[in-house]
């Protein structure tokens, strides 16, 4: 196949660069706008009992948790310095009154999805410790896009501040509009910043002007190429907007990785003699093929996140497997039609006019080659000091701790941010954070038997109070009869059923408050019941990825390990690569638990550290990151075999490979340090650590891993390295691939 693609290539380059144009402008014309088609929820599992108890109440009792907060803050009188005014002076009540009437007046709230401190009869648990604070809760309706849109016209009519009152938006609802709105600012913002210095790196890397612009060219043609796949896409289900970060990361990088090995080799072979089109040729089959198994490592590494039910993961799964098979046609299609049409012009623009003598390296005396030559000599004393170091670095790793996003991923002047801190500093009760406990088919008219219930639960450690249909409940007794806010509990009309509220003491985040939710799913109630709420959510999706977990990764493994089987003949290269990566990526999550669970950097890097991770980043973070890892191991284990398959040496095979590969694999990593680098300067925390993460993995992988590790390991094993059982070994010779010739 490949090589009746390079025939192709050569004698209709100027055809296949006119359809790659066309289908570019098209797919930007068509895709360029899909931002304002993309959500920015998808975190939670929509088949778990948290997500069903959220729907049964939008759907049968008409309500739902409070995404919406106003924080109230009472102003000191014009003329009387020396007098505050508490939420409940009257002149206050009344303002403040007028603006929860306002808001219930909204076509997306409406009047019964409103409570206030002041609506509800100045109920304390609304109200700051010193009183000079108080809230306003509302529900706005929708899906999670209609919710995004309704919160952004509403906000900025609620962004108060007068001469008595001053208000500020908070609510999931907010923070959500705000990460996504945060988000896209960022992701122009690395996009500039990663412009010049990958340019200049590029031009260092290929010394020549037009050479230098090709990768760019593939990237830009891959990235717009997967806007319009995730355009269309979004006809059909949710895409995050949080996708478009690993769109332009990973199509640049991965176009830019490709593209280099595409070049280089390229160059190699004119360097041997070749003419520009057999040098095409060539390249095609030998770099090219090495391309497209590298490609398939990482897009199945994408592909494993398919295997979760969080649509957040899942989208990243759809642009990152669009980013990559894109690429791979960029790099083994449309460039070498590039490099036909142009020939020896592709290196016009020579720096210093020593192009020819740089283009192959010397393969005895460079650097990695020298290297690869020491490690060999002491491979137990370098490779276990690296394995220590690994282990160390990875250590952390063991407190682990995850979370779901809040308003805290968010800097901390955003309008939401401060709402929260607020309602954690001033606020002694987490009314917007309250568990709902369903009962679609319990009868409301049974006071007795709901009143029983709701006191069994105000029983519960961390239960501040249970509010019902029959009154408020707090340490097992009726501390509040029923009012006119207690109808909500019951549904409308005559379906029946009703539900329950436990207002929680505890950081809704918390280990205590997810022992509080197993608390109330193991108390006996009369009826059948679903358990929704924030800290239901972080069990649920917890559980639901923890379950996935084990076939994401044997996805993962399975495939990796066939690929390098059918590229090396061996079953003991691949298993060193899996337990490499693994080691590799175990020291990058030790670090991204040390800097942003435990907060150690958190000035350095400007977030504010809440001990716990976001639960879906670093699952993300491994399938990307072993992804790339594997593109590496590819492209080293191809130019190992093709050496050893040559001379039959296993020593002078590995320091040859790696050599031949190394300043290709370096610039390739040092390309992508820089773009995740840029990612990293993101105001939003998870991206941040995403950005971070990813820079340590590449780097650690490029420089230990393929300079130390691997050498050492292939030293110790020897001819050991490409040994397989012999049926396998005769699967091999039928479908093995090698770039050999």
């Amino acid at each position: 196949m490949l090589n009746r693609l390079a025939a192709f290539v050569v004698r209709r380059g100027r055809i296949v660069l006119l359809a790659a144009l066309v289908a570019t402008i098209a797919a930007a014309a068509i895709g360029g706008g899909v931002a304002s088609h993309l959500s920015s929820g998808g975190f939670f599992d929509p088949n778990a009992p948290s997500s069903k108890a959220h729907d049964l109440l939008a759907s049968h009792f008409h309500t739902g948790d409070p995404n919406m907060v106003l924080l109230v803050t009472a102003k000191v009188a014009r003329g009387a310095p020396a007098y505050t005014p508490a939420v409940d002076d009257p002149a206050i009540g009344r303002e403040a009154l007028a603006v929860t009437e306002q808001l219930g007046r909204e076509p997306s709230i409406g009047s019964g999805q409103v409570t206030s401190y002041w609506s509800l009869g100045n109920a304390p648990p609304l109200r700051s410790k010193d009183g000079t604070q108080a809230l306003i809760l509302a529900r706005v309706t929708g899906s999670d896009d209609q919710v995004t849109k309704s919160i952004k016209a509403i906000a900025p009519r609620y962004q108060l501040d007068n001469s008595q009152l001053a208000v500020e938006v908070g609510g999931q609802a907010q923070v959500f509009h705000q990460v996504g709105t945060q988000v896209q600012e960022d992701l122009k913002r690395a996009e500039m910043l990663s412009l010049l210095p990958t340019l200049l790196l590029l031009l260092l890397i290929f010394r020549s002007a037009v050479a230098s612009l090709l990768p760019v060219a593939i990237g830009a043609l891959c990235v717009v190429g997967t806007l319009l796949v995730l355009r269309v896409i979004t006809l059909f289900t949710h895409v995050s907007i949080f996708s478009l970060n690993l769109t332009t990361a990973l199509g640049l990088g991965l176009a830019i990785d490709y593209s280099l090995f595409i070049v280089s080799r390229f160059r190699e072979e004119v360097h041997r003699g070749l003419d520009p089109s057999q040098a095409v040729v060539r390249t095609i089959q030998t770099a090219g093929r090495t391309v497209v198994f590298s490609a398939t490592t990482v897009a199945v590494s994408l592909a494993a996140l398919l295997v979760f039910p969080l649509y957040f993961l899942k989208s990243f799964a759809y642009a990152g497997i669009a980013v990559t098979i894109l690429a791979a046609v960029g790099a083994v299609v449309v460039l070498p039609a590039i490099l036909a049409v142009l020939g020896p012009r592709v290196d016009l623009g020579t720096l210093g006019g020593r192009l020819k003598a740089r283009t192959i390296p010397d393969t005895e005396h460079g650097f990695w080659h020298r290297l690869a030559t020491t490690v060999m000599r002491r491979p137990v004393v370098m490779g276990g000091a690296v394995v220590v170091l690994l282990v160390v670095l990875g250590s952390p790793f063991r407190h682990i701790s995850f979370g779901l996003p809040d308003d805290r991923v968010l800097p901390s002047s955003a309008t939401s941010h401060l709402v929260h801190q607020a309602i954690r500093t001033n606020f002694t009760g987490n009314e917007a954070s309250a568990a709902q406990i369903v009962a679609p088919t319990a009868d409301p008219r049974a006071a007795a038997v709901i009143g029983g219930y709701a006191a069994r639960l105000s029983m519960i450690a961390h239960v501040g109070r249970v509010d019902a249909t029959t009154g408020s409940y707090a340490g097992g007794q009726l501390v509040a009869p029923p009012n006119a806010a207690s109808a909500r509990f019951t549904a409308p009309g005559q379906g029946g059923g009703t539900w329950l509220s436990a207002v929680p003491t505890v950081d809704p985040q918390s280990a205590q408050a997810e022992t509080l939710v197993h608390a109330i799913r193991g108390t006996p109630a009369p009826f059948p019941i679903i358990v929704g709420g924030q800290s239901a959510q972080l069990v649920d999706s917890k559980a639901s990825l923890g379950s996935k977990l084990p076939l994401a990764g044997a996805l993962i493994a399975l495939v990796t390990f066939s690929v390098l089987f059918l590229m090396t003949g061996s079953v003991v290269v691949p298993v060193k690569a899996l337990v490499l990566n693994l080691l590799s990526l175990t020291a990058t999550f030790g670090a991204m638990v040390w800097i942003f669970q435990q907060g150690h950097l958190a000035h350095f890097f400007n977030f504010t550290a809440t001990g716990r991770l976001e639960t879906t980043t670093p699952i993300l973070m491994f399938c990307i990151a072993f992804g790339l890892s594997m593109d590496y191991e590819v492209f080293l284990l191809s130019r190992i075999k093709e050496e050893h398959d040559r001379t039959g040496d296993n020593v002078s095979s590995v320091a040859l490979g790696l050599e031949r590969t190394g300043r290709i694999v370096t610039a390739a990593a040092l390309l992508l340090a820089v773009i995740f680098t840029a990612t990293a300067t993101s105001e939003v925390t998870f991206l941040k650590m995403f950005g971070v993460g990813l820079t340590m993995a590449v780097l650690v992988d490029a420089t230990l891993v393929r300079g130390v590790l691997v050498p050492a390991f292939m030293r110790l094993a020897g001819e050991a390295n490409w040994w397989a059982p012999e049926p396998l070994q005769r699967l091999y010779h039928r479908i093995g691939l090698s770039e050999g010739a």
